[in-house]
């Protein structure tokens, strides 16, 4: 039996009894004890690549990385693949040569649609010899008529066959201008300042007025009316001439080359090496410059021989380190 309100003890805290009762507990989750209710860890999916991402990821492996087309049949080559994937299937050397043919005309149509829209373009060439071949480079330089952009392209990097006479360059210059359709469009060609190139543009190339310029030193330019008047008096005799002899002849003038840029890198360099040479005419400034270069040169050689020779000249880690203004340490010996 309940007692009067007035008869509890603690009256004044029940009002907070009742709020604390009222509400209602979490119920605590029960520990599982089947193994049903326990959750699987979920495993990592592995991902799965396609054939064709794998022969474009091994096309890009050889060309990028100058490999020889043999390597996709090395068992090593095959192993690490198949290591990371064991579905793959490794191509021959003959399908890896036929992709990257294919690969080469697709970017060749996609250089050439590039620059079909681009009405200036700047080349720059080179030629050099290695491992007893020939080789002739041509890159292409342009600004996005779009996005302002300046975009490049290597052209073309052909072996040549023979001298590098400045018929050949110009004839090599000529087919790659023309299979990339770009002939009319060169403002400027840019190389060294290689003989054969200087006379290759001097007779195929054009002067600054956009005139072709001949084997003669001729530009192409219309007879004066005194000089017409002259060859008109002195033509009263006709002579026969096979014109079959004519068109088989070959003048020099079949290829048109754009305009000539020196390299302005290669011309400090030759201010620098055989303008300098000049110099020596001075007999005071002959004696000092041997003698400091002659030390020079026997020290650069001394430490190619020796290596003892290139340790005791090698800069220490100390003298790595030197502050502003500091003094450097003696690099006779590397502990200093």
């Amino acid at each position: 039996m309940s007692l009067p309100l007035k008869q509890r003890k603690h009256v004044h805290h029940l009002k907070k009894y009742e709020g604390l009762t009222s509400t209602k507990r979490k119920r605590a989750p029960e520990t599982p004890t089947t193994t049903s209710s326990i959750k699987q860890t979920t495993l990592v999916n592995t991902r799965t690549v396609s054939q064709r991402s794998i022969d474009k990821a091994i096309v890009t492996y050889v060309v990028q990385g100058f490999r020889p087309f043999h390597v996709v049949e090395e068992q090593p080559f095959q192993d690490f693949v198949k290591e990371l994937q064991p579905i793959a299937k490794i191509m021959s050397r003959l399908t890896l040569r036929s992709m990257i043919d294919d690969a080469s005309r697709g970017m060749k149509r996609a250089v050439t649609e590039a620059m079909r829209g681009v009405d200036h373009i700047a080349t720059t060439t080179d030629c050099w010899s290695v491992r007893r071949r020939s080789f002739i480079g041509v890159t292409a330089h342009w600004i996005d008529p779009d996005s302002l952009k300046r975009c490049s392209a290597a052209l073309a990097c052909k072996q040549l066959r023979g001298s590098h006479t400045f018929d050949v360059l110009a004839s090599a210059l000529n087919d790659m201008h023309s299979e990339f359709e770009i002939r009319g469009k060169i403002v400027r060609t840019t190389t060294d300042n290689a003989s054969n190139f200087i006379k290759a543009f001097n007779i195929f190339g054009e002067d600054e007025n956009n005139n072709a310029i001949g084997s003669d030193g001729d530009h192409g330019s219309a007879p004066q009316p005194g000089e017409e008047e002259d060859d008109q008096e002195g033509d009263e005799e006709v002579e026969c001439v096979d014109v079959s002899a004519l068109l088989t002849e070959d003048d020099g003038l079949e290829f048109q080359l754009p305009k000539h840029q020196r390299c302005a890198c290669h011309l400090l360099n030759l201010i620098a090496t055989v303008d300098a040479i000049k110099a020596t005419s001075n007999e005071a400034y002959k004696k000092v410059y041997r003698s400091t270069f002659g030390k020079c040169s026997a020290l650069w050689n001394k430490c190619g021989k020796s290596t003892l020779a290139a340790e005791m000249v090698e800069p220490s880690s100390c003298c790595a380190r030197i502050p502003p203004g500091g003094t450097p340490c003696s690099w006779q010996w590397k502990d200093c």
